[in-house]
């Protein structure tokens, strides 16, 4: 790095409250997830009370598939290269006070979405839009709380602040699920069909407000350079570092396959395969996701001490050894399906609870937010988005023992590329 660089990239070496930095990171992340994953929770009443039934218009149909499956996914490395940009060039808070204010407000929006019966083809229009900017936000999120957790570690504890990137997925996660349950529980189906499915969306908006508050207070990692000239270019990362950007697409890919399976789709691979009822899925799925949380210190803790080489390859190697043998127990008992789920999350958390110290160790400072955005999210677009899709393609082509696989053969790929990083957990980060 030149002298330039080091200048213009300076901030103050340790944080000032290291608690209010990871509450800001944390609950802002948590609220971003929220409402991300309450939208896939409610989507069947969206769909009822967004999309017309029966109707003869093609476009319709059409912009409800975009809209539930693809827009929101492949938004996110839009998000991740444009928020990357903010936090490189104004400040990591900025882009952070960005994403939590679009999040909340695309909340907003879909909770007041009108129904297909009073507006028409304008429902499925706004809901289209506010599923863009969730992407958006979500794939800046990460661009941005990232850089900002690791830089906010003191020395020997960026493995354990990485972690609280997927301990408070997670609860934003389970939060959206315990919402859902509680409302479909308590309302009858005519009021969460008629308003019930809403009261999330405004809650997550107003959550958004309390994010943002306590990202006010939090304490800027980065000096943003003073003039426009000496500020990075959109595609600098790119342009400047692309073995780096490979490499994250390369530590990506493995994992976020591995996560989507074993966090979102194994319940429904579970009921497709197996013949599990969806009650004991859903709740398998969420007493393996608490378990996943509390494990993610764990793992960040034992990266600080022992280096980030052998937790990647402890979950690559195990993915690729065991993802068949796996799944290949799942015999449509709740037992079977918490045995593997949790299993599963042991060997997951050698990737989640260190990708983000990983990834900003990867890159210098300067283009550091921006130049992990654009190429994890697009990484997660490919092969995490898809994971439920491929999963069923091919059970529908008759081959559902092939998707276990698939995600040996990736995980195999990515273990490549783990035993040829460079071990840099215990060397300072540039800032």
């Amino acid at each position: 790095m030149t002298q330039h660089d080091q200048q213009v990239t300076t901030a103050d070496p340790a944080p000032r409250r290291p608690v209010r930095q990871l509450l800001a990171a944390s609950v802002g992340n948590a609220v971003e997830w929220y409402d991300w994953y309450a939208y896939t929770f409610l989507a069947t009443y969206i769909a009822d009370q967004v999309f017309p039934k029966g109707s003869g218009n093609s476009l319709v149909p059409l912009l409800s598939t975009f809209a539930v499956f693809a827009v929101g996914f492949f938004m996110r490395p839009v998000g991740g290269l444009l928020m990357g940009a903010v936090a490189d060039r104004r400040g990591r808070r900025a882009a952070l006070t960005v994403t939590i204010l679009l999040m909340g407000g695309s909340s907003l929006l879909v909770g007041l979405t009108p129904t297909y019966a009073s507006a028409g083809v304008l429902a499925p229009v706004v809901l289209v839009l506010a599923r863009l900017l969730q992407g958006l936000s979500v794939g800046g999120e990460f661009a941005a709380s990232t850089t900002f957790l690791v830089e906010s570690a003191g020395p020997g504890r960026r493995g354990l602040f990485s972690s609280f990137q997927y301990v408070s997925t997670t609860a934003g996660q389970l939060a959206a699920s315990g919402v859902a349950a509680l409302l479909v529980a308590t309302l009858s189906e005519g009021q969460m069909d008629g308003w019930g499915w809403r009261l999330p969306f405004v809650v997550g908006a107003l959550l958004s407000l309390v994010g943002f508050w306590i990202r006010q207070g939090a304490h800027e990692t980065h000096r943003a350079p003073a003039g426009e000239a000496e500020r990075p270019g959109l595609f600098d990362a790119l342009r400047h570092h692309p073995r780096q950007s490979l490499l994250i697409c390369g530590i990506t890919a493995g994992g976020t396959l591995a996560y989507y399976t074993w966090t979102s789709y194994l319940p429904t691979y579970a009921e497709l395969n197996t013949g599990i009822s969806k009650s004991q899925a859903l709740l398998a799925g969420t007493l393996s996701l608490a378990f996943f949380a509390l494990l993610q210190p764990v793992g960040g803790l034992l990266s600080d001490r022992f280096g980030r080489r052998p937790p990647l390859l402890f979950f690559g190697v195990g993915f690729a050894v065991l993802s068949v043998p796996l799944l290949s127990l799942l015999n449509g008992s709740f037992a079977s399906l918490l045995l593997v789920q949790c299993a599963g999350m042991v060997l997951l958390t050698g990737f989640t609870s260190i990708s983000a110290a990983v990834n900003a160790e990867v890159f210098p400072a300067r283009v550091r937010a921006a130049g992990i955005g654009f190429p994890y999210s697009l990484t997660v677009a490919v092969f995490g988005g898809t994971a439920p899709y491929v999963g069923t393609l091919f059970k529908e082509i008759g081959s559902p023992g092939l998707f276990p696989w698939y995600v040996a053969v990736l995980c195999v790929v990515s273990s490549a590329v783990y035993l040829r990083l460079p071990e840099t957990a215990h060397k300072e980060l540039e800032r």
